[in-house]
């Protein structure tokens, strides 16, 4: 039987789909939501980069056999990427052949077997790495500690709507370890503020579980979260918003929610609420601002709370169900790996 395998280029779903006969629009949107966004985009561009080359070579994407992945990842070795004009890293690699595999297993269609393409892939990283190539190593956030926090803080103009914005959605990020994506989905019905602090129902995206996150009142008013979204509170009902996102587009004349127009036609969220790369880009600009060197990205947030927890001396289970990572994520494990290289030195003590 020949089978299609249909990516929704209208949606920018990474959702493989059967043809319409075989899968309602309801099944695919209901398929779609068991995914994440981020994780949906990236395998759809990596689904249609990999049929775009079969259609090359003459090829079958699906079912593709073991050797086709061979061959497509001997090819990503050296092929440059559209966007950057760099070549593919390892992890990009590594997430295409994930695509592939979850491309054939949304169509119950039996996926290639990869052994071969991880080996050539092995391979590569090995061949980088012994070339001291900077792609052999995997690019991470840098950490926004408290330190470096304060230094991004400074940057900001927080007599304005707009600093009082960003300001909130730095200090409040850390404190709750969201991720962006998570970020902007909060409302203001979400953050209720206690005696203690603001209790956040954070919806976590990769657990697919809400957390209430306790953030307590800081011990400097210049990053305390409490009274920093306060402050934005009271500033956004000044400017008529009292219910909606928490975390909205503001111009700089200080208007909330200001239309976005392209080619004459309205776009973005009708509330104003900010995306997630809008979201991401408020970090950039501040560590840029500050002058701080590495990469800052949206994750650079979380990933400053799980170092700085970590270093506070809280164990692995609280800073884990506080940032709704999953008991024993290798994700945070990597985080205090970092940490505990020097905290809990294993040299340390050994008699040097």
């Amino acid at each position: 039987m020949n089978q299609e395998l249909e990516l929704s280029g209208r949606h920018h779903d990474a959702v493989a789909t059967v043809e319409p006969a075989r899968l309602s629009e309801a099944a695919r949107a209901a398929l779609a939501a068991g995914t994440a966004d981020s994780t949906r985009r990236a395998y759809a561009s990596d689904w249609q980069q990999f049929t775009d080359w079969c259609a090359t070579t003459g090829s079958s994407p699906l079912p593709a056999a073991p050797e086709t992945v061979i061959e497509y990842v001997t090819h990503l070795k050296t092929a440059v990427r559209p966007k950057t004009g760099r070549p593919f890293s390892p992890s990009s690699i590594e997430r295409a052949i994930a695509a592939i595999r979850t491309a054939h297993r949304a169509v119950n269609v039996q996926p290639p077997e990869t052994k071969g393409a991880r080996m050539v892939l092995a391979g590569h990283r090995d061949e980088l790495a012994r070339a001291k190539d900077p792609a052999a190593r995997a690019r991470k956030a840098q950490p926004a500690v408290p330190a470096r926090l304060r230094e991004m803080l400074a940057t900001l103009d927080r007599d304005t709507l707009i600093g009082k914005r960003d300001a909130a959605l730095l200090l409040l990020g850390f404190a709750s370890a969201a991720r962006v994506s998570e970020l902007v989905a909060l409302d203001l019905a979400d953050l209720v503020e206690t005696e203690q602090g603001i209790e956040a129902a954070v919806y976590r995206l990769k657990v697919k579980a809400f957390t209430d996150t306790a953030v307590p009142y800081g011990s400097k008013l210049a990053t305390c979260p409490v009274r920093t979204l306060r402050a934005l509170r009271e500033a956004m009902a000044e400017a008529g918003r009292t219910d909606g996102p928490m975390f909205v587009r503001i111009d700089r004349h200080g208007r909330v929610a200001p239309p976005l127009y392209r080619h004459g036609v309205a776009i973005g969220d009708p509330s104003g609420r900010l995306t997630a790369q809008a979201a991401a880009l408020i970090v950039e600009r501040a560590a840029d601002a500050a002058g701080l060197k590495g990469q800052w990205t949206g994750h650079s947030l979380r990933r400053g709370f799980a170092t700085a927890a970590r270093k506070a001396g809280h164990d692995i289970v609280t800073i884990g169900r506080h940032g709704g990572w999953a008991d024993g994520s290798k994700a945070l494990l990597g985080y205090f790996e970092d940490v505990d290289k020097w905290e809990d030195n294993p040299v340390t003590g050994t008699g040097l």
